[in-house]
């Protein structure tokens, strides 16, 4: 039984952690993505154009584009391997909807930052995934038409698109997921104070149950010497 508690608390405090983790990776991308914005220009050929000179000509360019796309990419890889060890630990049940919910849903926005950034970079794979995936959409009955339109600014992919793609990936998805990354890792350092808590409570239950079935036996072996 003990070994089991501990088990379970080794892996909540597991969770705890990945979520500084998580909250770290989430400001480093932001901060390097403001970074890339100084110099990152959201038009058809000179997108290709911005982001090569700032992999060449600026200083520690490349450094912080390399930043910028790996730390996305963790925190989507943390922010999965953080919800298994919720799951193994336990922490399903309604006290830990806050954590659930914030990190099901900074999941989806590390996703969707992923898939606006595909086509940033102006390159023929993005250009060509960016066309099937917007042809799936558009295959979505009654909204797909008027999603795809969104997307693209009524046309085909064109500078209209790379605007409304970084203008999704850079103001609204971005300050999505800093929002999303601070309510998780406030949800699960709450959880995680009423879990020390309720341990301590549980340890302090157990030496009192302890000494008082002490105390009965020593008060029955009495008994039994006071009846000889």
């Amino acid at each position: 039984m003990i070994s089991g508690v501990n088990r379970d608390y080794g892996l909540r405090r597991s969770t705890t952690i990945v979520a500084m983790s998580i909250v770290s990776l989430v400001f480093l991308s932001a901060i390097s993505g403001v970074l890339l914005a100084f110099y990152y220009q959201p038009a058809a050929g000179e997108a290709y154009r911005s982001i090569s000179r700032i992999a060449t000509d600026v200083n520690f360019g490349s450094i912080v584009y390399g930043v910028h796309h790996y730390a996305g990419n963790f925190t989507i890889v943390l922010g999965l391997v953080q919800m298994v060890l919720m799951f193994l630990s336990r922490q399903s049940c309604l006290s830990w909807t806050v954590s659930w919910t914030s990190g099901i849903l900074l999941i989806l926005a590390g996703i969707a930052l992923a898939w606006t950034a595909m086509v940033l970079g102006w390159t023929q794979d993005g250009f060509w995934r960016l066309s099937v995936e917007l042809g799936i959409i558009e295959s979505i009955p009654v909204v797909g038409s008027t999603l795809r339109e969104l997307l693209t600014g009524g046309g085909g992919i064109n500078t209209d698109t790379l605007q409304r793609m970084y203008a999704l990936h850079s103001y609204v998805l971005s300050v999505g997921a800093v929002a999303l990354s601070a309510v998780h890792l406030w949800g699960a350092l709450r959880q995680d104070r009423e879990e020390k808590q309720s341990l301590r409570d549980r340890r302090k239950a157990k030496v009192e149950s302890e000494l008082d079935r002490i105390v009965r036996d020593l008060d029955r072996m009495e008994e039994t010497i006071d009846r000889r």
